[in-house]
């Protein structure tokens, strides 16, 4: 039987750590596996830190996406918080010719939206509460406004509210995040109001709702005797919660399932599917227990996911005690890569931009703003780590529109697509699969933000190492002529001249002065000086040679220094010089020439004669044998 082609699909959210994202994307992988299938999933962990800079660094993961690699995609934009994130996924999904899943979004014909029941399943909580409760003053707590599922539950809870007869205060009408903190906030506003105690406060989602009783708890409220508190989506949380949270129970399996099936198979595949969902009453809104598992499982669950979230803080703390110590990229990537295999992977690579050491010192370079990658990556990659089943390897690049630095052959892999940034700066991104780790650990994204700000470091590390380079040259040379300055001159010949007189041999020093660079100051400006000081500088240095050692002594002074010197020297060093200042001044052919004195000492080195004073010495030949305006042996005038 001929195989068929495997079929790629590009899966979008954020937050996958969390309930509603695992169920969901379960549903799809179980899909997906069913059906030889692959799933990449761009994941970012944006809006969870109050930090802009920091989410425009996450949300950057979905500019990675090459749908020309793909066979189709799903979209959870109701998992990401950012709106201009949302529409930009949108219309590059809707372009790209694919067949396209989407989860609650009803408002996209083009794709094929699957769609759990919020309207009837809010109402029949509101209509419980207050039917069945007698609950009159109901505060809520609604998710995002440019939320299509929040706003779904918001009118429901409106519209319930007025068929009761009752009419919504809309200084009761929290707008929040659908996160555990948003719960929080909602209800310091609620009792910070100075409005009677609500009855009742029903919650568009259960981390709300957790939330809140949280901190209705520290307060000293008791739910449901003082207040009734209702969620929405039956996490776990909220139903091992005590009191356990009256909610609403959602096939997020099913609704995965049928968005993967959708775009395997789109003949056919209706465009609005519509799941059902169901209220769960218990013990928040004052109904008995509706827990129905056992103890013993529910023991064992929790005893798993508390073990395990000590066993990944022992690593994560033990990786970020390694990765401090690390100073350079490769030692960097190897600590990473002996705790790759703690994170339950197959495979795990590290992808970094081509310009990922990019500058640091904005201020010194005016330009360094656009060597950083900030939105999407470079057109090429490097790998330095591939952890592959214990083996590692490395790729030095790989185009970016791949992807990824190794291909699946076969179907039925996931792979998970994380960010890796400082900030709002690309540094690269993480590609971990065929792991659960993403989904089921709560240190996922720590370990990453750790991971990202390892690399930083070592980023970090390479520029002042680069900036210690150039501040040394600066110290130790002359920026005009190119050779060492009096400081640098100083640090090259001071061990030498020292080993020299230990071993009583002799050194060569040769002290030049520039003749008439003031009169070409004065008559052909400063530039005309700058010049010539750097011809003369470039005239000295090819006398050097490679084993002397030459220096810029002062403004129009310049010094040179050899070991292991005799009188034989001398000569043509002096000859060399007078001869290259001649074929420099033809030409140059400037309407003044070049002229410079230089005085020549051979001496024993002794240890308790200072190179300065034979320093010294030379200066003071050469300024009387350039005052008598008369050449010798220790002086050529050119």
């Amino acid at each position: 039987m001929e195989r068929k082609p495997v079929k790629n699909i590009a899966l979008f959210a954020a937050g996958i750590d969390e309930e509603y994202q695992n169920g969901v994307i379960e549903g799809v992988i179980g899909c997906a596996r069913e059906n030889n299938a692959n799933i990449s999933c761009f994941s970012s962990f944006g809006g969870i830190i109050s930090n802009k800079a920091y989410d425009i660094g996450e949300y950057n993961i979905y500019n990675l996406a090459n749908f020309k690699r793909f066979d189709g995609i799903i979209l959870l934009t109701n998992t990401i918080s950012d709106t201009a994130n949302n529409e930009t996924l949108m219309r590059s999904a809707s372009v790209s010719g694919l067949p396209v899943s989407i989860l609650d979004r009803a408002d996209h014909p083009e794709f094929f939206n699957i769609s759990i029941d919020n309207t009837a399943a809010m109402k029949d909580i509101v209509d419980h509460v207050i039917q069945v409760h007698g609950a009159k003053n109901i505060c809520f707590i609604s998710g995002p406004q440019a939320n299509p599922e929040a706003m779904d539950r918001y009118y429901s809870y409106v519209d319930t509210m007025k068929a009761n007869g009752l009419i919504p205060d809309a200084s009761r009408i929290y707008f929040s995040d659908f996160r555990s903190s948003g719960g929080r906030d909602s209800v310091r506003k609620l009792l910070e109001d100075g409005q009677p105690f609500p009855d009742a406060i029903i919650c568009a989602n259960d981390a709300m709702a957790l939330g809140a009783a949280a901190e209705l708890e520290e307060r000293g409220y008791h739910i449901p005797q003082d207040v009734i508190l209702t969620g929405f989506d039956n996490t776990d949380h909220a139903s091992h919660h005590f009191p356990a949270i009256t909610t609403v129970s959602r096939p997020l399996y099913e609704a995965g399932y049928k968005a993967c099936m959708a775009v395997l198979f789109p003949e056919g595949t209706p465009r609005n599917t519509v799941l059902d969902a169901a209220p769960v009453f218990t013990e928040s809104c004052g109904c008995c227990s509706g827990v129905k598992e056992d103890i013993s499982e529910y023991k064992r669950k929790t005893y798993k996911l508390i073990n395990t979230c000590r066993t990944d803080i022992t690593t994560l703390n033990e990786l970020t005690m390694e990765l401090a110590d690390a100073e350079t990229a490769e030692e960097d990537m190897k600590v990473i890569g002996k705790y790759i295999e703690k994170l339950r992977c197959e495979r795990c690579c590290i992808c970094l931009c081509s310009e990922w050491e990019g500058a640091f010192y904005e201020d010194w370079n005016p330009d360094a703003a656009s060597e950083y990658k900030i939105h999407g990556y470079t057109r090429n990659m490097s790998a330095p780590l591939i952890w592959d089943k214990g083996k590692v390897t490395s790729v030095e690049s790989f185009p970016c529109d791949e992807m990824t630095p190794v291909h699946d052959l076969t179907g039925g892999n996931v792979s998970y697509y994380l960010p890796l940034h400082f900030r709002e700066r690309c540094l690269g991104y993480y590609i971990i699969t065929n792991s659960d780790f993403p989904l089921k650990s709560l240190l996922c994204h720590s370990m990453m933000m750790n991971i990202s700000n390892s690399v930083e470091n070592i980023r970090k590390i390479l520029h002042l190492h680069d900036s210690n380079r150039k501040l040394e040259k600066l110290y130790v040379m002359d920026h005009l002529c190119n050779i060492y300055n009096r400081n640098g001159f100083v640090r090259a010949s001071n061990d030498i001249y020292r080993h020299m007189a230990e071993t009583r041999q002799k050194i060569m020093i040769s002290f030049i002065d520039m003749d008439g660079l003031k009169l070409i100051n004065d008559n052909y400006g400063h530039k005309e000086g700058d010049f010539a000081l750097q011809k003369l500088a470039e005239i000295i240095k090819e006398c050097s040679g490679g084993d002397r050692i030459c220096a810029r002594f002062g403004g129009d002074e310049f010094i040179i220094f050899g070991s292991n010197a005799s009188e034989n020297d001398i000569e043509p060093l002096e000859s060399a010089f007078v001869s290259l200042l001649q074929r420099t001044n033809s030409l140059i052919e400037k309407p003044y020439k070049i002229s410079a004195s230089i005085g020549t000492v051979v001496t024993e080195a002794v240890p308790d004669v200072e190179l300065f004073s034979l320093i010294t010495q030379a200066d003071e030949i050469m300024y009387e044998q350039k005052k008598k305006k008369k050449t010798s042996r220790y002086l050529r005038k050119a």
